[in-house]
């Protein structure tokens, strides 16, 4: 059995924010943040439509603008929110192949954790990347144009990593459920 606790370590370390994407690296740090049901009914409102103002939020729950405004940079500041985004329909801007790509390392040491992460963040085309358990040590989600794109990416970019051990490609043929609401 793989012991993964370098590789996860990594992970945390490596938490930054890719300024020219906006992606986030997940951050699997166990700070919470005590929330009221206004700060959850707020949090509700915003995932459904980030850019509902803050009169429109404060008619919902019940308060005055200035409340709602403080409460939502107090989320902000502290982290709750991370980001706000806009999710696009991939298949409108010619990228409608959606790939979950289970990856293992051959290498489970603290460096080569790092770099596999670090190249990972530079590539455009991986949306998500998760580090997980189980017999593959990272699930990334590859969006890109096509079939032939994908291949592209797998044999020019993915596959050109060092220290990749084993991949295995799932191809999504539909989608069931999509969410980002949270709370």
């Amino acid at each position: 059995m793989k012991n993964k606790t370098q590789i996860v370590e990594s992970a945390n370390l490596n938490s930054t924010v890719d300024n020219s994407s906006n992606a986030t690296a997940n951050n699997l740090s166990n700070n919470t943040v005590t929330l009221d049901a206004k700060d959850l009914s707020i949090l509700r409102l915003l995932q459904v439509n980030a850019r509902m103002s803050v009169k429109e939020i404060a008619e919902e729950v019940q308060l005055s603008t200035t409340p709602v405004h403080e409460r939502i940079k107090r989320l902000e500041s502290n982290g709750v929110i991370k980001q706000y985004a806009t999710l696009i329909d991939g298949a409108k801007v010619r990228k409608g192949l959606m790939v979950i790509c289970y990856v293992s390392l051959n290498q489970h040491s603290k460096k080569s954790g790092t770099q596999f992460i670090k190249l990972i963040n530079e590539l455009p085309e991986v949306m998500e990347c998760y580090s997980i358990s189980g017999e593959f040590d990272f699930m990334l989600k590859i969006v890109t144009e096509d079939m032939n794109s994908y291949y592209d990416f797998h044999v020019n970019k993915l596959s050109q990593v060092e220290n990749i051990g084993q991949v295995q490609s799932v191809f999504i043929m539909g989608v069931v459920k999509q969410t980002h609401v949270m709370v």
